[in-house]
């Protein structure tokens, strides 16, 4: 990714600019996952008559954050960013003010946007993780294959 091999061979060398695309990409999960979680908590209770499509539809964005995130970034940090943000901006500013207003409502759909988001998150975080380390395993796995037909001569 932003490691390349020297003249050597041995030692990796790291280039800035591949640095700085992932520093980059991190603070981008960072304020995705900031504006997923005010945008759905000023917007979850749009829907259909009683269903909360809205609340279902941030749950599952999140969700999919996390899971791409960490696919993406090839790290568990890349899945876990945008939940740990969704979660602090979400709950933030689910709690109520000290003259009584409360912005997530104790409804239906506030209830889903709050506890099947932290649900989705979850298990984005967990299928983000699992995706990068099997695909890690599998990297691993052919050059371990690669390596062996060379000594067998294949």
């Amino acid at each position: 990714m932003a490691g390349q091999e020297s003249s050597q061979g041995a030692t990796p060398t790291v280039r800035p600019v591949g640095r700085l695309a992932t520093v980059g990409s991190y603070c981008l999960l960072l304020v995705f996952g900031s504006l997923q979680g005010l945008t759905g908590s000023l917007q979850f209770s749009r829907g259909v008559g009683h269903v909360p499509l809205a609340a279902i539809g941030f749950a599952l964005a999140i969700g999919y954050s996390c899971a791409v995130g960490g696919r993406g970034m090839g790290s568990a940090w890349g899945a876990i960013w945008p939940a740990a943000v969704w979660l602090l901006a979400s709950f933030a500013v689910a709690m109520p003010e000290n003259s009584g207003t409360v912005v997530i409502t104790n409804t239906a759909a506030g209830q889903v946007y709050l506890y099947g988001g932290a649900l989705c998150a979850a298990i984005g975080v967990g299928v983000g993780i699992s995706g990068w380390r099997s695909a890690r395993t599998a990297r691993m796995f052919q050059l371990r294959s690669a390596s062996l037909q060379r000594r067998l001569g294949r």
